[in-house]
């Protein structure tokens, strides 16, 4: 089981640099076996060329290795944090995607401008607030796992699959590792769509709530009905 899980977690770190989401090794994948009580994810700071899927680091859910040759990534607190406190993910990803990034650098939250972007968020995008010099200073890693849940609370995750975390960049999620990257890709795509919407028009206001619930439902829930069953 644990091998399955790195080669997939491995996949979908190789998927980063092939749908152009990370610049040398500005970016990472992780996959949770809850019933194992085990996490896997990428190593800090080796390059996504000389990656193998043997170079997969595994965890227990308090962070200590179990497995592996490399250290963890250096977000490995995050991503722990975020499965601790939401119990629906599977994958979780990180990375510093231009657009996105730029979003969380300015602090703003992606607005919902078209069905694009409804058919997957549930809204407007958040982006936190900035981390204080006491928690930059303390368990960073931890801290911005913390202050991600805070800005989710109140949101089923699944609703609302990425962030933006101020003054650093997005993190994504899904059920598995593979959704989690595919969220990611979107993330990207749609901070890229509003961030031209906005150049074309200032101060475009958000879409109609009715059709971004239309969007959004036909694709998720209970009455789904977008694509095949």
């Amino acid at each position: 089981m644990t091998e399955a899980l790195k080669q997939r977690v491995f996949d979908a770190n190789m998927a980063l640099p092939a749908f152009g989401l990370v610049t040398f090794t500005w970016g990472n994948v992780s996959g949770i076996d809850r019933e194992r009580g085990l996490m896997v994810i990428k190593p800090s700071g080796v390059e996504y060329e000389k990656m193998q899927a043997s170079d997969m680091v595994v965890l227990n859910l308090q962070g200590r290795v179990v497995e592996g040759h490399y250290k963890p990534s250096s977000d490995t607190a995050t991503h722990l944090e975020l499965y601790a406190r939401f119990p629906q993910l599977g994958g979780i990803v990180h990375t510093h995607s231009t657009y996105a990034t730029s979003w969380a650098q300015a602090g703003v939250a992606i607005p919902p401008l078209g069905t694009t972007h409804a058919d997957y968020f549930a809204g407007a995008i958040p982006c936190t607030r900035p981390l204080s010099r006491q928690e930059v200073g303390g368990e960073y890693e931890l801290e911005t796992g913390k202050v991600i849940a805070a800005s989710l609370s109140g949101i089923d995750p699944l609703h609302m699959p990425g962030i933006l975390v101020a003054q650093h960049g997005p993190f994504c999620w899904g059920t598995t590792p593979e959704q989690a990257v595919h969220n990611a890709v979107v993330l990207e795509e749609v901070a890229k769509m509003a961030w031209i919407t906005g150049s074309i028009r200032c101060n475009q206001t958000p879409m109609d709530d009715y059709l971004l619930q239309k969007h959004f439902r036909r694709k998720h829930g209970p009455d789904a009905y977008y694509g095949q069953k």
